[in-house]
């Protein structure tokens, strides 16, 4: 389905050219032609969003998959996932639908979700949320809100897995809607994002900050790629920022990665660079550090008194949570958890 796109300018009325204000592309669109995530298209000098209701991806998730540990542990998320990226990772587990052209997806089968429909979905699978991921949710904004918007009054929560990339028109726009972000922070490092990723660092670094102050639920991501960015110096950076700029109850998900896509000759993640990483997190001060794509390290502790809380087998919780009314009910030392 197509939709005029809710955030653009028109900057030229002789050429019809528009600038799209979804992302920090900010891509200044000819007629007839797309912007960079290849989902908006100048029409006749009107932006207009190719990708609304269009669902490559659909699926009931554990919440931890999200990554999501904080956020209503041992629930199911109704997922959802569109087309389209604002970035070109080299190493995207999902580029058959974030980095596709509009030609790849009239060959690719494809369904049409309306936002009651999405919601009807979620609620008849016992779902308390609904989470926009698989590729880019920034890439279907108006969806999102729209679903969103649906989705509070049915009382259902809001998930947003996103790389951060977002204009901050946007995600003024996104945090009344959304109850818990996690973010993929991809590195510390300008030229990393620069040729790993084609984007910048910085807005990323400011949205981060937006929703922290927002105190929407936060939770990030940190795939450590071998050689790339997996160094203490860029891992004792990312770990610095957290606890200064945002909070040392932030939780923190270090994944390991594999060989894909455009990057399959470079080797897994090492488990000693893991393990490094959640050392130099734990030393800095950040209270729940987490590694992921690995089979341990996924279980929830008391930053105060050290006793198991949650325990955790992959996206399973084995053991019955030890948190009540938000506090260890060892110590009573308030804990960053929603139920």
């Amino acid at each position: 389905m197509i939709i005029e796109s809710i955030l653009y300018d028109k900057i030229d009325e002789t050429s019809k050219k528009v600038q799209c204000n979804v992302c920090n592309h900010r891509c200044k669109i000819a007629n007839d032609k797309y912007g960079f995530c290849l989902t908006r298209k100048n029409r006749d000098g009107k932006l207009y969003n190719c990708n609304f209701a269009s669902i490559s991806s659909e699926g009931i998730d554990p919440i931890e998959k999200k990554p999501l540990y904080h956020f209503f542990p041992g629930s199911l998320s109704y997922s959802l996932g569109g087309f389209g990226c604002n970035m070109r990772c080299l190493n995207c587990q999902n580029h058959t639908i974030s980095q596709n052209t509009m030609k790849d997806r009239k060959n690719r089968e494809t369904i049409e979700i309306l936002p009651p429909r999405a919601v009807k979905n979620a609620l008849d699978n016992n779902c308390q949320s609904i989470s926009f991921t698989y590729n880019e949710p920034t890439m279907y904004l108006e969806y999102i809100l729209e679903t969103a918007s649906l989705s509070h009054k049915n009382g259902l929560k809001n998930i947003y897995v996103s790389n951060g990339y977002m204009t901050c028109d946007a995600l003024e726009l996104l945090i009344p809607k959304i109850d818990a972000f996690n973010i993929d922070l991809k590195s510390m490092s300008s030229q990393f994002y620069k040729d790993i990723c084609q984007t910048t660092l910085g807005p990323i670094l400011d949205n981060l900050k937006s929703i922290y102050r927002s105190k929407r639920h936060l939770e990030i991501t940190n795939l450590l790629i071998t050689d790339f960015n997996d160094s203490e110096e860029l891992i004792r950076s990312l770990v610095e920022f957290i606890f200064t700029e945002l909070g040392k109850e932030v939780p923190i998900h270090f994944s390991r990665f594999f060989p894909y896509y455009n990057m399959v000759d470079v080797s897994p993640t090492d488990m000693i660079k893991l393990q490094k990483a959640k050392e130099i997190a734990t030393e800095i001060g950040l209270q729940h550090v987490y590694l992921g794509n690995v089979p341990t390290d996924q279980n929830s502790y008391c930053p105060n008194c050290k006793k198991l809380l949650i325990e955790r087998k992959g996206y399973n919780i084995t053991h019955k949570n030890k948190i009540k009314d938000n506090k260890c009910v060892n110590c009573g030392k308030n804990i960053n958890f929603h139920f």
